[in-house]
């Protein structure tokens, strides 16, 4: 993922109303189900920061993540970096009503290129990544909690 690509945007319709996915993506033990399991800790409040490591293969992938905007049930921003590597990024998740169901709007945008001869930070993986985590995963965790 470099700075000059345009920002990975995935968007999901979800049969479930905006607070039942706003706290599907803030609330920790919600996250844990559909995201990553090992997130060690997580407030939806500005300048929270959380640390935790994803294994893949042979690298470990120390996350790190700082909330720079939270506006409870519109829109929350991640500062999205990774320990030992360089590379910058902003993850957004915005929500907004339509006819009765939630649209997700996420968006992905790199500010300081990350290392591009590792497979994980190419844009396609990326891409796929939250394809998998929100048209995949999350949307699975709303539909079973749901009914």
């Amino acid at each position: 993922m470099k700075n000059n690509d345009e920002p990975v945007i995935v968007e999901q319709i979800f049969n479930a109303s905006i607070g039942k996915v706003w706290n599907a993506i803030t609330e920790l033990d919600q996250m844990k189900k559909w995201f990553f399991e090992n997130i060690a800790s997580f407030r939806p409040e500005v300048g929270f920061e959380t640390r935790f490591d994803v294994q893949n293969e042979d690298r470990k992938f120390p996350h790190i993540w700082k909330l720079t905007e939270v506006i409870p049930m519109k829109r929350i921003t991640y500062n999205w970096k990774y320990g030992g590597y360089t590379g910058d990024s902003f993850v957004t998740f915005e929500l907004f009503e339509k006819d009765h169901h939630t649209k997700l709007k996420l968006t992905h945008k790199v500010v300081e290129s990350f290392p591009q001869d590792i497979p994980e930070f190419e844009r396609e993986s990326c891409i796929e990544g939250w394809n998998y985590f929100i048209r995949k995963n999350l949307k699975k965790y709303l539909e079973e909690s749901v009914n």
